[in-house]
């Protein structure tokens, strides 16, 4: 009877720990969309927020973007139609970003991004770009991704930002785990960024 008591509480532990590693995996992997979805609304260590579109206020005062592209363990390029653009701050600006596989298979990679100050992550808002989401690029091909987006006017209001005239958006694309859905690349042209209230392709 003492080693069947013993069984039954070793078998009780043992089915405890194993709930207990289910839970801590199933919470390790909810982490980084919900880390994600966290920087994404509050613009935490230079994560760009994500809105649905631009205020109406435009500032007659101008701050240059640049913007740094990166590939880490893909066989791709992946670089900006151009360096930087200057905008007047509030204004909608739309830029391009390319990306050719040089390999000879299909390959599917995600981009991440931050921004440079972290400082003004909070006011560097995004309507629309390609980060975050599966991208399948056949061999040989090039695509043409658009980026929408604006800088907030209430960066020149806040005591750690608003001296800052110049920020830089670092876009690094990395391959996409097992399994992600791709999603098929979005087609924006200059009219309908304009059409958002934009300036299209601004300061180029």
């Amino acid at each position: 009877m003492p080693e069947t008591r013993a069984s039954n509480r070793n078998a009780r532990v043992a089915v405890l720990l194993a709930g207990l590693v289910v839970l801590m995996t199933g919470a390790a992997f909810a982490a980084v969309p919900l880390y994600r979805l966290f920087c994404q609304v509050t613009g935490f260590d230079g994560t760009p927020r994500r809105v649905a579109s631009a205020g109406t206020e435009v500032l007659d005062r101008t701050i240059a973007v640049r913007f740094d592209t990166n590939v880490r363990g893909l066989p791709w390029t992946f670089e900006p139609e151009a360096v930087s653009q200057r905008m007047r701050i509030g204004q909608t600006s739309m830029a391009f970003f390319k990306v050719t596989n040089t390999s000879d298979r299909p390959l599917t990679g995600t981009a991440m991004y931050n921004v440079v100050p972290e400082s003004a992550g909070a006011y560097f808002q995004k309507m629309q770009c390609f980060c975050f989401e599966a991208q399948t690029v056949q061999p040989g091909q090039t695509i043409e991704f658009p980026m929408l987006y604006v800088v907030d006017p209430q960066i020149t209001r806040d005591f750690e930002t608003r001296k800052i005239n110049e920020v830089t958006l670092s876009y690094t694309f990395f391959p996409t785990p097992e399994g992600a859905a791709p999603k098929p690349p979005v087609k924006v042209s200059v009219s309908d960024a304009r059409t958002l209230g934009g300036e299209g392709r601004a300061g180029l």
